[in-house]
């Protein structure tokens, strides 16, 4: 038997039925599902690199997709959180200089990561054969498992509380 009282009350403060909501959940999943297709598609066929030339030429293409689709969700994320009802007890300087935390720490986490990996290593340079010399296991590495993606969700947690 489960107590569904929590989901009631978390479905009071979040209005699913909001159409900047919807988009941004929509453009949230799309973005990981697509770069995901295409990568293994290009893995499996080679088709961007025989169209751009090369396999760094369509990487980099990709890249710059992948850039432009997470400006649009990250817009799309930001004004569903402006539609959405505030937690009244929420709406103070501390949760505010908090969410500002976790949000720095959360770049660190991404900026450190892009910096270890390079462009190819970060945008899936592996599905377009561009392979690393060695596994990377500096910072952030060295801390986390899979830091681009804590720290992406750390920056979207800090955004939403301030």
């Amino acid at each position: 038997q489960v107590d569904v009282a929590a989901m009631a009350r978390l479905f009071g403060y979040v209005d699913v039925t909001d159409t900047g909501f919807i988009v941004a959940v929509l453009s949230i999943a799309f973005n990981p599902l697509f770069w995901n297709v295409v990568a293994r598609w290009e893995h499996k066929t080679r088709m961007f690199s025989r169209v751009f030339g090369s396999a760094h030429a369509a990487c980099y293409c990709l890249g710059a997709v992948i850039l432009l689709l997470n400006c649009v969700r990250s817009h799309c994320f930001t004004e569903a959180m402006k539609s959405q009802p505030k937690l009244e007890g929420w709406d103070c300087h501390w949760t505010y200089y908090s969410g500002l935390a976790i949000s720095a720490v959360g770049t660190l986490f991404v900026i450190s990561s892009f910096l270890a990996l390079g462009f190819t290593g970060t945008f899936l340079g592996d599905y377009f054969g561009i392979l690393m010399e060695a596994k990377v296991t500096s910072f952030p590495f060295s801390v986390l498992d899979n830091p681009m993606y804590w720290g992406s969700t750390a920056i979207y947690l800090g955004w939403s509380l301030m």
